[in-house]
């Protein structure tokens, strides 16, 4: 009986007992499922609700450190990176820039932030898969470490900071940023023209991620399989930064491939075979992309109203960009020493480098925001003409426009030529009246309007305002012109 009460007794127990283990077994399925769906790319992990820091990729203390004193140093480090196409370089640069620390408001500046946030979200470092194998079945494609899932959430975190931001600007900051992405991609030769192209490009993604990515379709308000969710767009204006254009997606493919790079030559015509029409855009966007050239000079040397000015970290790189730096000895100094005087460094002009103060150097190297050497180098003079081409000096947009028309201190770029021969002309520049006809006439590579009528036109208003050159140079070309009508 005793025994008999006792597996009486016990039946109740036994039945929790397996009750508990039935409920253990569900619950582990449970956490099966979930732990397998964070494989799935068609759910954001940020929408499973359990989104936290902890889902952010890690930063070297390096870059992480907020030490005031090492805060310019940091940026350095971070902007050559960045240039360089580092994508947590760019996203660190977003979040400075964006002062998410207290420790950062003093640089704190929306246009940069928004610049390298959304170079960040263009950067394929960003999105192409790594360490996924297919693990079959229920699991398919899953990520053998988290760095797929970190880089996604640091995305879409860009994405939010991205369109708050863009939100908060006139058009004409928006296009400001958008006019720096473009000049940073174009220092990157091949690869920043590629991904120019893709942002362009309608079949791709809101920054040049394929259209299927999980953010991409975040941003744009679509479901796992494609359907339109208003519900979850909220990147209006970050997706519309960019305006799809094929025209201009095929101008960057173009300029991608003049670079020499092989890969360039079949992603073009991969993209001329994706539609009909595109094709047909070929001869008009070779005449286009003789005379494109890059929003900038070099990255403008605006500072925040207060704090760490920034730099331009795109210094000349390969042979070209050598052997141009080296010919800036042919260069008359005294044109530096002008374009010195038109910035306010020296109140005179300079014949010689020697005839420089290590304060004035110094002053130049801070506008430009280069590291204090008291040392003028070649690439500071050529940033010196630059800068006050830039900033509207007639004398040195056509000193530059000489540069570039010989490769001296940059290499030979005849559209860059043409460009700042025609804002001299603006000016009322006699001489830059004369190249430019010089530039019709003979149709130098890179130009594409060789207007004869419009080179004589130029010489004589050139003549006219006492440029002697082009006196004897106009009978040549009058008589020519005579020949032809004779003829």
């Amino acid at each position: 009986m005793r025994d008999r009460e006792a597996t009486t007794d016990d039946r109740p127990r036994r039945s929790r007992g397996a009750l508990a283990v039935v409920g253990t077994i569900a619950v582990l399925a449970m956490l099966a499922g979930s732990v397998a769906s964070c494989s799935d790319p068609n759910l954001a992990f940020w929408r499973r609700g359990d989104a936290s820091a902890a889902n952010a990729c890690p930063r070297p203390q390096s870059v992480t450190g907020s030490e005031f004193n090492a805060q310019e140093a940091g940026l350095r480090q971070l902007r050559r990176a960045a240039f360089r196409g580092d994508f947590f370089a760019q996203l660190e640069l977003g979040t400075r820039y964006a002062a998410v620390r207290a420790t950062d408001k003093n640089i704190e500046d929306p246009i940069e932030s928004a610049v390298w946030t959304g170079l960040a979200l263009a950067n394929d470092e960003g999105f192409a898969p790594i360490n996924r194998v297919d693990r079959g079945g229920f699991g398919g494609w899953r990520p053998v470490s988290r760095y797929d899932d970190c880089r996604a959430w640091e995305r879409h975190i860009a994405y939010q900071r991205l369109d708050g931001q863009l939100s908060r600007m006139t058009m004409e900051e928006q296009g400001e940023v958008r006019n720096r992405m473009i000049y940073v991609l174009s220092t990157q030769d091949a690869d920043g023209f590629r991904t120019l192209a893709r942002l362009h490009d309608a079949l791709y993604g809101p920054f040049g991620e394929p259209s299927d990515n999980r953010e991409a379709r975040e941003a744009v308000g679509r479901g796992p399989n494609g359907q339109v969710d208003r519900r979850r767009a909220g990147f209006y204006s970050a997706v519309s930064l960019f305006p799809r254009n094929d025209v201009d997606a095929y101008l960057y493919n173009y300029l991608a491939v003049q670079t020499g790079d092989v890969g360039a030559y079949v992603l073009l015509k991969d993209f001329e075979r994706s539609t009909p029409a595109r094709s047909r855009y070929g001869a008009f966007v070779e005449a286009k992309a003789r005379q494109w050239v890059p929003p900038y000079e070099f990255y403008p040397n605006e500072a925040p109203a207060s704090g760490v000015p920034f730099s331009d970290e795109s210094r000349p790189r390969g042979d070209a960009y050598e052997y141009a730096l080296g010919r800036m000895t042919e260069l008359p100094f005294v044109h530096v020493g002008r374009a010195l005087r038109y910035l306010g460094v020296t109140e005179t002009v300079a014949e010689r480098a020697n005839d420089l103060s290590a304060r004035q150097i110094q002053t130049l190297e801070a506008m430009l925001g280069h590291d204090m050497e008291s040392h003028l180098s070649y690439v500071e003079m050529v940033r010196a003409v630059q800068l006050a081409a830039v900033n509207g000096s007639s004398e040195a947009q056509l000193v530059l426009a000489v540069m570039y028309s010989e490769g001296i201190g940059v290499p030979p770029d005849y559209a860059r030529a043409f460009h700042w021969y025609s804002q001299a002309d603006r000016q009322g520049s006699p001489e830059a009246k004369f190249a430019m006809s010089t530039y019709f006439a003979l149709g130098v590579a890179g130009v594409a309007d060789q207007d004869k009528a419009e080179a004589v036109a130029l010489r004589i208003d050139s003549a006219l305002a006492g440029f002697g050159p082009s006196a004897s140079r106009l009978q040549a070309v009058l008589a020519q012109v005579s020949r032809s009508q004779r003829r």
